[in-house]
């Protein structure tokens, strides 16, 4: 447990938490919407400091960043907790914990030696993933100061619910990739499936770009809810309008926690919705969630030659070198150094 950041006191020894949207007041003893901020006499606390529920090493693209230092391991961690109630939500055991059963899980893992475990496994980044970032920020922000330290790339996998003036003052700089979820591009979705709201997403997704962190966006495609062809197009162009250069990852949706009402996509949608995506202008659109079909491949935008061939989270072949197509010495937008 540690004193969090981004919280004013207010009257009465009540606080209001001001690390996302939903600017939480918080009376004294209660919790926030993320269930790991708790105010004890009238100061807000993290609770999840630094306790990791998971820490595995994973391929990078397991993430999934494409054009972040492909091939290599990421040394992933998470603790409990999220500011969204998705009810399709694939890691609902961790992330709802702390709502379900009112208690904090995790093992004592802190900052250095987060550090030191992803140097001993040879990982080039570290992935702050699985759960959302988000509300175990004062964790994230402590280890990456660190990691970046010894060269280590720092990447976020969010819902990108967060307040964007610290994606601009403390993100930016040390965040080196964010992968957002951009779930669906109506708000009523946002409001009657995740407890959110689109805009802040939104919001957010412009600011991460603006701070030149680099983004890729994924969508999970879910029959029935966001998969008809003008809200793909509208996403798509939605990602376009910030930067044709930005990967969107389209995902097949399988049945998870509380919502059933779907059964798994269909292929076909997952393949119009990549191409829904290449004719609204993005250069890179990836499939996910599906086995091999060339959709997981990068191709060079200028002269279309292979760069990348994938196998589910591993690099076959890589034609990318110093940043650049061998072929045609186009620079291929990305962290590739």
């Amino acid at each position: 447990m540690k004193k969090a950041s981004y919280w004013k006191k207010l009257d009465g020894k009540a606080v209001r938490c001001e690390l996302c949207p939903h600017r939480c007041i918080i009376k004294e003893g209660g919790v926030g919407v993320c269930g790991v901020r708790k105010n004890i006499e009238g100061e807000l606390y993290t609770l999840v400091w630094p306790k990791a529920v998971a820490a595995n090493v994973d391929p990078i693209e397991k993430k999934p960043f494409f054009h972040v230092l492909p091939g290599t391991l990421a040394y992933s961690i998470a603790t409990v907790g999220c500011n969204f109630r998705c009810r399709f939500c694939q890691n609902s055991d961790i992330s709802q914990y702390p709502i379900l059963t009112g208690k904090i899980a995790g093992d004592e893992l802190p900052p250095a030696e987060v550090v030191g475990q992803a140097k001993a496994n040879g990982c080039a980044s570290i992935a702050y993933t699985y759960t959302e970032p988000t509300v175990f920020m004062e964790y994230v922000i402590d280890t990456a100061r660190l990691s970046a330290r010894e060269g280590m790339l720092n990447l976020l996998v969010t819902n990108g619910y967060i307040s964007t003036d610290i994606i601009r003052q403390d993100l930016k700089g040390l965040i080196d990739g964010a992968n957002i979820d951009l779930k669906s591009f109506s708000d009523r979705f946002y409001r009657r499936l995740c407890a959110g709201r689109l805009q802040h997403v939104l919001d957010s997704i412009k600011a991460y770009h603006e701070s030149g962190i680099w983004l890729e966006i994924t969508t999970l495609v879910i029959p029935g809810e966001n998969d008809s062809r003008e809200e793909l197009k509208d996403i798509a162009g939605f990602i376009r309008s910030v930067s044709s250069d930005i990967p969107w990852h389209v995902s097949r949706y399988f049945p998870r926690y509380l919502y059933d009402k779907a059964p798994p996509t269909p292929l076909a949608t997952i393949e119009m919705a990549r191409e829904i995506g290449l004719s609204e202008g993005l250069k890179f659109v990836y499939t996910g969630n599906i086995a091999s079909s060339g959709g997981e491949d990068t191709y060079c935008p200028e002269c279309g030659s292979l760069l990348i061939s994938r196998t589910g989270f591993f690099v076959k072949e890589n034609n990318i070198k110093n940043g650049r197509c061998t072929r045609c010495n186009n620079v291929i937008p990305g962290r590739f150094q």
